[in-house]
């Protein structure tokens, strides 16, 4: 079996997957005109173009003038299903689905639409095809903590549905330290915790966001190397880098494919899982980032096996259904 079959047909985990990313521009389009929402665009070669970004920032630009198109229970719903479809494909058996509150309730759209429809679409995927997941909710680093605590609040009627937070948005400028008593408070009420950390921003965020957030897993990370006490210490406890290639290529951490330091982290031998992040804006769903890391970086068939054991290793998944999909790689 070829490198590709492998990849392809295996079962994997993803780990880092914002829903909101995953909104195709053909999809856009489609919600637009049902939800009647004016996007700066005129047709879909006008978005694709505007899919060229220089950095964090100018994406997520981008990506809240999307999101404006997610109205309805319904969008929601559709939004999600359009992406379990795609884990059939890609033989994706367990997902951890990020969502942003924060981008919908400030317009106006109600918490409980939000949720609703993410955890109807998944409930279905699980009952039809046996899709496991978990729900994380982020908040917005960009924004303040009393924000975050004001979505906590609300997020607790839900606590059934969601399993536990995280941090994204802009990281330049907004470290971990910002929400150190957010996440305590989150912690108190059950949630796990994990932090986008050293995408862009430098190894002491990763650092703040181990210690003050209590994180059980590190969202990118990237930026792990320049700090060797780090890296020992991600090694030493395990803790899980969820690197999103083709995210950093399309963001400029990288300038291309072959300079990505995925093969120097797993020769390190850091817990280090593929991820496709806002596969619609970056160009590629889980087996697309698999496919192409390998080949630009020449990963052994060992090393491909690898970050597909590391992907149900570092899902929160229960240790006995770690251990059935692993004896299945």
């Amino acid at each position: 079996m070829s490198i590709v079959e492998f990849i392809k047909k295996k079962p994997k985990a993803e780990l880092h997957l914002h829903i909101e990313g995953t909104l195709e521009p053909e999809h856009m389009f489609v919600l637009a005109k049902r939800n009647n929402i004016q996007i700066p665009f005129n047709n879909i070669s006008d978005v694709k173009k505007a899919y060229n970004f220089s950095n964090l920032e100018s994406f997520l630009k981008i990506y809240y003038e999307g999101s404006k198109v997610l109205v309805k229970e319904q969008d929601f719903f559709d939004l999600t299903w359009a992406y379990v479809l795609k884990c059939k494909e890609d033989n994706v058996v367990h997902t951890e689905v990020f969502f942003d509150p924060q981008t919908h309730v400030y317009r106006g759209i109600s918490f409980d639409t939000v949720i609703s429809g993410i955890y109807r679409a998944l409930k279905k995927a699980n009952k039809e095809f046996g899709l496991s997941f978990k729900i994380i909710m982020c908040f917005l680093r960009h924004l303040d903590q009393e924000s975050g605590l004001e979505i906590l609040n609300q997020a607790l009627a839900h606590k059934d549905k969601i399993f536990g937070v995280g941090l994204d948005s802009s990281e330049t400028g907004n470290p971990p330290r910002k929400f150190e008593k957010l996440f305590k408070k989150a912690i108190e009420k059950d949630f796990i915790t994990v932090a986008h950390a050293g995408e862009e921003g430098p190894p002491e965020y990763i650092w703040e966001a181990l210690n003050l957030l209590n994180v059980k897993r590190i969202d990118h990370g990237v930026q792990c190397l320049h700090d060797e006490k780090l890296v020992k210490k991600l090694c030493n406890n395990q803790i899980p880098l969820t690197v999103c290639p083709l995210s950093n290529i399309k963001l400029r951490v990288f300038k291309k494919l072959e300079e990505h330091n995925l093969k120097k982290m797993l020769d390190k031998k850091l817990i280090v899982t593929v991820n496709s992040d806002d596969p619609a804006y970056f160009g590629g769903y889980v087996n697309k980032n698999l496919i192409e890391i390998q080949a630009a970086l020449n990963l052994s068939a060992n090393e491909v096996k690898t970050l597909l054991i590391n992907s149900f290793k570092s899902s929160f998944l229960k240790e006995e259904e770690k251990k059935e999909w692993i004896s299945k790689i």
